[in-house]
């Protein structure tokens, strides 16, 4: 059994080249001196002071660290303040801009007109000063220049006199923007490193760098698979981690069974040079995507730098797996909250280096700041076929059927649901929420069972789980489509508890060793939500990633900075929240304005 003590915090770390980005709020004014002005200078701070305490009390990067607020030294009347203001930004770091404003101001004067930074104007409700007005004005400009901007303006009129107090409607915008707009900005200057090539024809593994590069402003950066040969046959780790790392894993890691037939199975001695193998390569592929500066300290000055990806993904099957151990158990632990080292921020790694499900991983981590998991959807379950084949008919949460979500060997073992929320109830939570003991508890519902030698010569050790029932999930996919560019679907849901008999026999039917999530999407009764199966119907691919809670709305807000339209979801309508320039594109249809607002302002960083 994994012991508590072993799961020591540690201190929230930019793991990343570069200084994390800032939120900059920019308190816009009316620039006629002579009493207007000074009459609303405290007023305007005032609105700037609220967002910014807003923001910092309410969230942390996915690293743990506070998010920082940077304010400008002086409202902006005129262009020359909104110059001054954009020249403290660019030192500053900042990557996404609120602009804040009760009254009446000067539009394409004060307006912000960075191309690449995140941009949202909250005018004020009220009725004396008109800052709906500005608000109209200044998102008209920002329209017909062709930099999008989100409006924010409270449904309900406030007074002047209570310019500190955010409504709801308004917090719950500002929130979602802030969350969206940091992570375009995290994404920016990082890589995703691709370890090894195209897994078994699975066109998500075709890494496509200009994906990469033009829609998420991201690196693309490629290893070959021998690299981790000669890493560990040149000793280019560090032994001590190794030596800790590997009592580790004998003290707390349950090891599972071996399901091959007796006269395939490997020797125990093969097994135990197989499992050293795994943790050398979790260690390995840590060290090639962050850097490990203890290896400039043991003589490798080159191999210390990694290379800044925020993201990774392994190949495996088929050259790598059919020879060596397979990544399971590197995929799992990286993309876990905990290892060795204690609690930690997850590292998502992509199995089969699907890069698009990894993105869609990535955006969950980015917007959620919890693990994400990484899944075949594998079969839809009817409740006929489920009744015939088990006796037992599907009720409550898995009534209208339900997905198997079960990856071939590797899944975060956040995903057993042993964390509990502010209820008790199972969750995934921020790595810095999680307590040693549930770190623990998550480990012991997991085995690590000895890899299907039909799918894996090379053996290695797969993440054996099953999600507990009644969390809230967001299940995402990310996909490339030829004269369109990168789509993304949504389906938020919930995991489902299945007795254990009925678990027990439709698990069997696929692979035992495997982690499974029973996952029932929220039907709408319409389009691709009419019902379960016309989810798994319409699901473009055969990966997908999820993360925990209803995130939806957040991934929708995201793609549209991105310019990356949503081709399915089931996100209510009111929580819907894109730049204002998109209702020039239709709001009978919001799907397809989303579709000709994505193209017709193109990826961010450069058209196509």
């Amino acid at each position: 059994m994994a012991n508590p003590s072993a799961f020591p915090m540690n201190k929230p770390v930019n793991r990343y080249v570069g200084a994390l980005p800032k939120i900059g709020i920019r308190p816009c004014i009316d620039g006629r001196r002579r009493g207007v002005r000074e009459s609303l200078e405290e007023q305007t701070m005032t609105l700037a002071k609220a967002a910014a305490e807003l923001l910092t009390k309410n969230l942390r990067h996915p690293c743990g660290l506070p998010v920082e607020c940077v304010i400008a030294d002086t409202t902006i009347g005129r262009v020359a303040e909104a110059a001054a203001c954009q020249d403290k930004f660019s030192r500053e770091n900042v990557g996404v801009s609120i602009t804040v404003t009760p009254c009446w101001c000067y539009g394409s004067e004060t307006m912000d007109m960075d191309p690449l930074t995140p941009k949202a104007v909250w005018g004020f409700n009220g009725t004396e000063r008109p800052g709906a007005v500005y608000l109209a004005a200044v998102l008209a400009a920002h329209a017909q220049k062709g930099v999008p901007a989100f409006g924010i303006y409270g449904h309900d009129v406030m007074e002047s006199k209570d310019s500190g107090v955010i409504p709801s409607d308004v917090a719950e915008k500002l929130l979602r923007f802030a969350k969206a707009g940091l992570a375009v900005a995290t994404m920016r200057g990082k890589s995703y490193l691709s370890m090894g090539g195209t897994a078994m024809g699975i066109a998500g593994s075709i890494v496509n760098p200009e994906l990469l590069e033009k829609w998420l402003g991201m690196r693309s950066e490629s290893v070959d698979m021998s690299e981790f040969v000669r890493r560990w046959d040149e000793g280019i780790y560090d032994p001590e981690e190794f030596k800790k790392a590997k009592a580790w894993v004998k003290e707390n890691v349950t090891l599972g069974w071996d399901k091959n037939p007796k006269e395939m199975q490997h020797t125990a001695e093969y097994k135990e040079w197989a499992l050293d193998t795994n943790i050398k390569m979790t260690m390995i592929a840590r060290d090639m995507m962050t850097g490990n500066p203890r290896l400039k300290e043991l003589g490798f000055a080159e191999e210390a730098a990694g290379h800044n990806a925020i993201l990774a993904g392994f190949q495996g099957q088929r050259q790598w797996n059919d020879h060596f151990p397979n990544g399971d158990f590197l995929e799992a632990i990286l993309s876990s909250s905990f290892d060795w080292n204690g609690i930690r921020e997850p590292l998502p790694v992509a199995t089969e280096n699907d890069h698009l499900n990894g993105l869609a991983m990535l955006f969950g981590k980015l917007v959620s700041c919890t693990a994400s998991g990484f899944a075949d959807v594998r079969t839809y379950w009817s409740p006929d076929a489920v009744e015939r084949v088990t006796g037992w008919k599907p009720e409550g949460a898995a009534a209208n059927g339900f997905i198997h979500l079960i990856n071939s060997g590797a899944v975060c073992l956040d995903a057993t649901g042993e964390c509990k929320d502010a209820s008790g109830k199972p969750a995934m939570k921020p790595w810095w929420d999680i307590k040693p003991e549930e770190a623990a508890k998550c480990l012991n519902a997991t085995q690590f069972c000895y890899a299907d030698l039909g799918y894996f010569r090379g053996g290695g050790y797969s993440s054996h789980l099953l999600t507990k029932g009644g969390m809230p999930m967001t299940m995402v996919r990310l996909n490339m489509v030829s004269g369109l560019g990168p789509v993304l679907q949504i389906a938020e849901g919930w995991s489902v508890e299945l007795p254990e008999h009925v678990h027990k026999t439709l698990d069997a039917r696929t692979d035992p060793t495997w982690p499974t999530t029973w996952f029932a999407p929220r039907l709408t009764g319409t389009d691709a939500f009419t019902d379960v199966y016309s989810v798994m119907n319409n699901w473009g691919a055969n990966h997908g990633a999820f993360n925990y809670g209803h995130i939806g709305a957040d991934l929708i807000t995201l793609c549209s900075m991105l310019r990356i339209p949503v081709s399915m979801h089931n996100v209510p309508e009111d929580k819907i929240f894109r730049p204002s320039t998109w209702n020039a594109f239709g709001t009978k249809d919001r799907e397809g304005a989303d579709y000709r607002a994505c193209q017709a302002y193109g990826p961010v960083y450069g058209k196509k």
